[in-house]
């Protein structure tokens, strides 16, 4: 017969052994998320992280007169990037540029997202519409305001068909047109982020507002516009970063003082070879533009910029 002794071992080792059994469920449960998330880290982390310490490692190196890289910790590339005004004048006008663009999309996208929004049995359409200039490549549909805006374009044509001019007109290769290039480019990102904002009110808050005696464009002042800004917001954010790290649509659209920033981290790097300062520009746009990004995560949060972004 075992002694009480025997039984106390029994108990304890019996105890150890849930604690063990329970850390150990405890453990594989803490393990699974890291375990499914894996894939996606991985992948982050070789095509974003390590080409990004590529570039600051790069952006340390010296360009020497014979067009070789020196490696080293050099601050040259730095110092001229910060201290040169021409790239601080370009910076400016790059933000400048997406400033004026974000908010022409914002006055010409909230209309049309409230529209989609309120529509009753072709929403599905309406959105659908929306979602079709992403099917089309993004150089294609800026190369045609060439089409339409050019000398020989449909505009100029249609002028001197109806006798309103005696000759075309120059309307492309300025700033104008960059900017109209980037609306066309970005409104759709922005009635997507609006909509996504507006879809989610209670209709029953501005049927409230009305039945209390307030005016429908009164309620829209100060109810729907109020509850849509995080949408409106969102839309701006991603608009504005876009807008300004953009080199396509000025290198196609623009003339040579209509240059934005990302065109010089183009010439560097592509044109020139320089990679150390192409390095050291590239990230002085992304520092300035991922402040904003923080600024905006710290009072607004990014949860409503990836609903707009699903």
């Amino acid at each position: 017969m075992p002694h009480g002794d025997d039984f106390s071992q029994i108990g304890v080792s019996a105890v150890i052994t849930g604690i063990r059994s329970i850390m150990s469920v405890e453990s594989r449960e803490a393990r699974q998320p890291w375990i499914l998330l894996s894939p996606s880290l991985l992948a982050v982390t070789l095509l974003l992280f390590v080409p990004l310490l590529f570039i600051v490692v790069y952006s340390f190196w010296l360009r020497t007169a014979t067009g070789a890289d020196v490696a080293g910790l050099h601050f040259e590339n730095w110092h001229e990037a910060l201290t040169d005004s021409f790239y601080r004048d370009i910076l400016l006008h790059s933000l400048k540029v997406a400033a004026v663009t974000t908010v022409v999309c914002a006055l010409a996208g909230y209309p049309a997202a409230y529209f989609v929004a309120h529509s009753s049995g072709n929403k599905a359409l309406l959105l659908l519409l929306l979602m079709l200039p992403f099917w089309v490549s993004y150089i294609i549909r800026t190369m045609s305001w060439i089409n339409i805006l050019g000398v020989s374009g449909a505009v100029n044509t249609l002028l001197l068909w109806s006798g309103i001019i005696a000759e075309p007109i120059q309307m492309l290769y300025n700033e104008v047109t960059v900017i109209l290039g980037l609306v066309h480019f970005l409104l759709p990102f922005m009635i997507l982020n609006i909509f996504v904002s507006l879809d989610s009110l209670d209709r029953n808050i501005v049927d409230a507002a009305t039945s209390l005696g307030a005016t429908r464009w009164r309620a829209f002042l100060e109810v729907t516009l109020p509850l849509s800004l995080p949408g409106l917001a969102a839309g701006g954010l991603l608009c504005f970063v876009l807008a300004a790290g953009t080199y396509i649509t000025p290198l196609i659209l623009g003339g040579p003082r209509d240059a934005m920033f990302a065109n010089l981290v183009f010439e560097a790097i592509i044109t020139q070879l320089n990679w150390p300062l192409g390095s050291a520009l590239s990230l002085m746009l992304l520092g300035v533009l991922g402040a904003l990004v923080l600024i905006y995560n710290h009072f607004l949060g990014m949860g409503q910029l990836m609903k707009g972004l699903g």
